[in-house]
């Protein structure tokens, strides 16, 4: 059975190969794409998303830029890792449909329509929209079916702090906002994605098919600078989407800091913090077989 899913993102690499998986694994019916700042800035993680669509012939799938800010901060970005135009390099089409910008409204207008809780929402970037579309409009909100988001860390260090991980460290606010709304959410943090590794040697393996080759050139821009291997992090909430099975989930209390400081947007076990389910465990192998499964 194909799962309903809207794909909040800001692509970026691994965030590429994710989009490229969940379109031709046929795992999943794309409804429509958002976009956040996150990454590398709002208009070229918008580009990226659209080229992606394009080289993959689904300009039928619908594209909506949304929040260019966190909800309180200023933008931070990633560009050390993804290049200034996020692919380091990797050439895509231009978006070949019109662009909306009105990501907030089309999400509540989307979940509204569709039966309730049968559209699912996979965050691949900062949750600054799904954190508007819970304050701009609860009553659509509370109509997802499940939220997966990459994000955070727990026992891990971290990508932008000490203790923080990039995407919620970009919007703490939205992350604290989130984790306390009632939304069905799982939440995938750098203690599963650094677990699963991509390889030069698994990268040239996918060059069987349009995706494949796609994605194996994402990941060999994201293996530069004489590094051996490199974690899927995005990919992980695709995967974690089609087979659960592969990961352990932990039900924990999390409390976010939303100070100024170094670790801002840290996760924090609470006995007063917001309940959600985190994945703390995978089957790494079985996740790249799968993974690579869909994209050939």
């Amino acid at each position: 059975m194909t799962r309903r899913v809207i794909i909040d993102t800001d692509p970026g690499l691994d965030d590429a190969v994710a989009i490229l998986f969940a379109l031709a694994s046929g795992r999943f019916e794309v409804l429509g794409l958002t976009t956040v700042a996150g990454n590398i800035g709002l208009e070229r993680s918008t580009k990226n998303a659209g080229g992606l669509l394009a080289a993959m012939g689904r300009s039928d799938i619908p594209l909506h830029s949304g929040a260019d800010a966190p909800l309180l901060r200023d933008n931070i970005d990633a560009i050390v890792v993804h290049g200034d135009d996020g692919l380091r390099g990797v050439t895509l089409p231009p978006p070949a449909a019109p662009i909306d910008t009105n990501a907030v409204e089309w999400l509540a207008e989307t979940l509204r329509r569709e039966p309730s809780g049968s559209i699912d929402i996979l965050a691949l970037g900062p949750l600054t929209n799904i954190a508007r579309l819970i304050d701009e409009h609860p009553d659509a909100a509370q109509r997802i079916g499940h939220l997966i988001a990459m994000g955070g860390t727990i026992d891990e260090p971290g990508n932008s702090g000490p203790g923080s991980e990039f995407n919620f460290a970009s919007d703490p606010e939205a992350v604290a906002l989130v984790l306390h709304s009632d939304i069905r959410t799982t939440i995938v943090p750098l203690d599963v994605t650094r677990r699963v590794r991509a390889d030069r040697d698994y990268v040239e393996a996918l060059r069987t098919s349009p995706a494949g080759n796609i994605a194996a050139d994402m990941l060999m821009a994201y293996l530069q600078d004489d590094k051996r291997s490199r974690p899927l992090h995005d990919p992980c909430v695709m995967l974690l989407a089609v087979a659960p099975d592969l990961f352990g989930i932990d039900f924990l209390r999390l409390s976010v800091n939303l100070g100024d400081g170094a670790d801002a947007g840290a996760l924090t076990r609470s006995d007063t913090g917001s309940p959600v389910n985190v994945a703390m465990r995978v089957d790494a192998p079985a996740v790249l077989a799968l993974l690579a499964s869909g994209l050939r």
